[in-house]
């Protein structure tokens, strides 16, 4: 099952960088789950996020973060809307279950007459 994340949002945020003390190159990305398969494609409720410094090129992990880093990311957590979650059934998944019920329909006729 290929799973992969896109990215829904980013955020520069104007804090000092924890690695070159850069205001303007910190930036938070918001990534949604996405599931595809032969039969199905579906966007789950799932949210990772990442903060990175354009600037040095580096990403920043949570034990590396400020008190005022942590409350910005907290309220863009908070603020952040994702996509809603759905489930797409693809063309080869109706073929099969319009198959299916046929066979089963042309079994119960032949059963029946």
């Amino acid at each position: 099952m290929p799973e992969k994340l896109i990215d829904i949002k980013e955020v520069p945020l104007n804090n000092n960088c924890p690695e070159c003390y850069n205001t303007k190159g910190l930036h938070l990305l918001f990534k949604q789950k996405v599931v595809e398969t032969a039969f199905y494609k579906a966007i789950t409720s799932e949210i990772h996020h990442e903060l990175n410094c354009k600037t040095c090129e580096t990403a920043i992990y949570p034990e590396q973060w400020t008190d005022d880093i942590d409350r910005v990311v907290d309220y863009q957590k908070k603020v952040f809307v994702p996509k809603t979650p759905f489930r797409k059934i693809k063309q080869i998944t109706w073929a099969l279950i319009a198959g299916g019920l046929s066979i089963i329909g042309i079994g119960v006729s032949v059963f029946v007459l």
